[in-house]
């Protein structure tokens, strides 16, 4: 948007105008930024208002936006493939409500938090939040205390040892023993961190040429049903984020391929992201694992990879290694902290990330309490996500008529300065949770019956479904279904 737009609008507009503006540019910024055609905006509605959830942020304008960036640039892939464009419709409480992460197996939902993870209070009067989802990462937070490992501690204790700790040294010991703990800090405090300016200088999504390939035309032909049909995805991703990424993309017709190691733990939300996905199990440290990860990879379109910064690298499969076995590879990079900077080899969560950066204390400042508060949803999480399918598909639309091999990158740290820039909602932490009810489906799956949120992207002429049910780890073989 150039400076003469800008000069027309009032310099205040009325508060319903900015509820009902802000999502349509957030989205045509992010489409401009990835170089996508503007006729394609003339595509999309984006109906509803803030606020969607009780926040003092616009996560329904940061859900509604990224979710409808990912749907139309899958549309777009359909015109590219020749079809002509259709209209693509994201409601923000539907789009608010998908990241809540809602589901439920045989009619029960999961307790996904183990019950060390959490908020303490360190010595110093400041918080530090510990994740501990994974039994390693609880026992070491455990041991680094002192406190007896195992999931018979009780919280009681953590809250004892941390008072002898002041809580920027204790997330500077849980960061060199390789733990997951963030310290708090407010919005002046993070932006004055050189990671934040790392962060500042990076894209919301960056999409950078890495090699040279001839471009690969998307195939046409005449039965065509779904955008994304026979692209061909692997998601060696975990958690949220990443496994979002993929489900997205799947929701629009591609295969979407699940690369598990059989010896590493996953989280309850798997049964929800795995949704329209293979699921495989390929052990990386074993000479077999890497050779059918390089067989699936000679036939891929996308490779999306949530590993830490150089992870891939050590294995043989870092971007460029990608783009030499499989020339015209769009290649998606997930971290928590941004690639560069000291923190860029951190591990980090979307709770993390959000204590790390400002989030919790300025929504407790909004909710008029001294305690932490985090966002309704996992914000961060969900909107990386689908900018990750976002960055994907615009990559490989610049990959079809362009040639070259694409490397996409995005970082929890940068979606979060991205929902900074939306802006505030005055009183919207007074705005009640809404029912998920009327939102929800069930369906059979490889962990029992399944209950989720049905995609809030409406595609007017190939509407969004997940074809394949939600399977565990290691339930296909690691090939790919025969296809054109």
């Amino acid at each position: 948007m150039g400076s003469s737009t800008q000069n027309t609008r009032p310099a205040s507009p009325p508060a319903a105008a900015q509820e009902t503006t802000r999502a349509p540019q957030a989205l045509q910024r992010l489409w401009h930024d990835a170089g996508m055609p503007d006729e394609a905006l003339g595509y999309v509605s984006l109906p509803g208002r803030e606020p969607a959830l009780p926040s003092s942020f616009a996560v329904g304008t940061a859900a509604q936006a990224s979710i409808a960036a990912a749907a139309l640039a899958a549309a777009e892939i359909w015109h590219l493939r020749g079809r002509r464009r259709q209209r693509v419709t994201v409601d923000m409480l539907h789009a608010a409500q998908e990241c809540r992460s809602h589901f439920k197996i045989g009619g029960v939902a999961p307790d996904i938090w183990d019950k060390i993870s959490g908020l303490y209070r360190c010595g110093d009067g400041n918080w530090v939040r510990i994740h501990a989802n994974f039994a390693h990462h609880r026992d070491g937070a455990l041991a680094l205390l002192g406190c007896p490992t195992g999931d018979g501690t009780p919280r009681a204790a953590v809250e004892q040892a941390l008072q002898k700790w002041r809580s920027f040294d204790f997330e500077q010991a849980a960061a060199d023993a390789g733990l997951v703990v963030a310290a708090m800090r407010d919005f002046d405090t993070w932006d004055a961190h050189p990671q934040a300016q790392a962060v500042a200088a990076q894209p919301v999504v960056s999409i950078e040429r890495i090699g040279e390939a001839d471009p690969r035309p998307l195939p046409s032909y005449g039965d065509l049903l779904r955008p994304l049909q026979d692209l061909r995805i692997m998601d060696l991703t975990r958690i949220i984020a990443g496994p979002v990424c993929g489900r997205a993309l799947a929701a629009h017709g591609a295969d979407v391929m699940l690369v598990n190691s059989p010896n590493l733990p996953n989280i309850e939300n798997i049964a929800d992201t795995s949704r329209g996905k293979l699921s495989v199990h390929a052990d990386l440290e074993t000479a077999d694992g890497r050779i059918a990860l390089g067989n699936l990879l000679r036939r891929a379109h996308v490779f999306v990879q949530g590993y830490r910064p150089g992870g891939l690298e050590s294995l043989g499969f870092g971007p460029e290694d990608a783009a030499r076995i499989r020339p015209g590879i769009v290649y998606v990079s997930l971290s928590a902290y941004g690639h560069a900077g000291p923190w860029a080899m951190r591990r980090g969560f979307d709770s993390l990330v959000q204590t790390a950066t400002g989030f919790n204390h300025a929504e407790a400042q909004a909710a008029g309490q001294e305690a932490p508060k985090p966002l309704p949803v996992q914000l961060l999480d969900h909107a990386s996500g689908y900018l990750m399918a976002f960055g994907a598909l615009a990559a490989l639309a610049r990959q079809a008529t362009e040639g070259g091999s694409w490397h996409v990158r995005v970082s929890l740290a940068r979606t979060a300065l991205w929902v900074r820039g939306l802006g505030r909602v005055p009183d919207g932490l007074a705005r009640a949770m809404p029912s998920i009810d009327n939102l929800v489906y069930t369906e059979p799956s490889g962990f029992g019956m399944l209950e989720a949120v049905r995609h809030s992207a409406q595609l007017s002429e190939t509407p969004a479904r997940w074809d394949r049910p939600s399977e565990p780890p290691g339930t296909h073989p690691p090939v790919w279904p025969f296809n054109r």
